[in-house]
């Protein structure tokens, strides 16, 4: 009793915590304000340590990494979120990755405590063939990948619209509404005639767009690595594990199989990214189009119920 209203405190301010911090997330896109972002941290932190307690109650209940039902495995990965919104913003002042990070963290949070029913989200005891010491490696590995191969998607996807949205985008007008002030500060303390005071404002615009689209770029592709190689241990894990539970390596499951497009259209991105050729919407391009498959892997196939690796319940 004591740990299920230990687990229930947690759990809701976990989700009250990501609410603030994407609340001021999304602020902080259009006004700087300091006291936001420091309070985005620590509610960030309060978020991470209420799932980290959550995680560590389950462990005490079942005796083991608690990732046996679906909504064990999408808090794991909201804490996946609220961990790599941390990291992006040790050394860095652009808030654009916490304005991605922070609503995936809360989204997957919400879908987990409100849409799913109250019988999944009690903690159950493993099958026989789960009881392995390769769960916790093939597991959480995979989870793992999840969230930082759906960040560095995410970051694609916002790439993909500042390389083909026109001036109104959403974050070029962010940029428009930063440079607005600093060239209205500018010209209070120097004189400049209209055209040079124009010509000063596209130039730094657009240098301002290059430098987020070079930022988009190295962080997408530094997050979709790390997926990328956390995806091979997990399905290369799950292979040996498949092999001691079923006697086979590879059964084309239905998850198996789209962990392997998963995998090539990742590697296929990657390959864009070491071709210089190929530059710009492509690689981008693909890199968005794992974010759909990762869902369809992780969460289409275990809501419809089939193959060996669901926790479905609309069939």
């Amino acid at each position: 009793m004591t740990y299920t209203r230990v687990e229930y405190i947690s759990v809701h301010i976990s989700f009250l915590m990501l609410f603030f911090v994407t609340l001021s997330n999304f602020i902080n896109l259009f006004y700087e304000i300091d006291r936001f972002d420091h309070f985005s941290k620590n509610s960030m932190t309060i978020a991470s340590l209420c799932i980290t307690g959550f995680t560590i109650i389950r462990c005490l209940q079942t005796r083991h990494l608690p990732l046996g039902n679906l909504y064990e495995s999408l808090m794991f990965l909201s804490w996946g979120f609220s961990l790599l919104y941390s990291i992006s913003n040790v050394g860095n002042k652009n808030g654009l990755s916490g304005a991605i990070l922070a609503p995936s963290a809360m989204l997957t949070h919400a879908f987990a405590t409100s849409s799913l029913p109250h019988k999944m989200q009690q903690s159950t005891l493993l099958v026989p063939a789960s009881q392995s010491h390769w769960l916790m490696m093939h597991v959480s590995t995979t989870s793992i990948s999840y969230a930082t191969s759906l960040s560095g998607s995410l970051l694609a996807i916002v790439l993909l619209s500042l390389f083909y949205g026109e001036g109104d985008s959403y974050f070029v007008v962010n940029l428009e509404h930063n440079f607005k002030k600093s060239i209205s500060r500018l010209n209070s303390r120097t004189n400049i005639k209209t055209d040079a005071r124009n010509s000063l404002y596209l130039l730094l615009l657009n240098s301002r767009k290059c430098q987020l689209i070079n930022y988009l770029d190295k962080w997408a592709y530094q997050t979709i690595s790390l997926g990328f190689s956390l995806l091979t241990i997990g399905i290369l894990s799950g292979a040996v594990w498949a092999n001691e539970a079923r006697g086979s390596y590879w059964s084309w499951d239905p998850k198996e199989t789209w962990a392997l497009v998963t995998r090539l259209i990742y590697a296929t991105y990657l390959h864009t990214k070491i071709n210089e050729k190929w530059m710009g919407e492509g690689p981008a391009a693909a890199a968005s189009m794992g974010f759909f498959l990762v869902w369809i892997r992780f969460l289409g196939v275990n809501l419809l119920g089939v193959g060996l690796h669901s926790y479905g319940w609309l069939v």
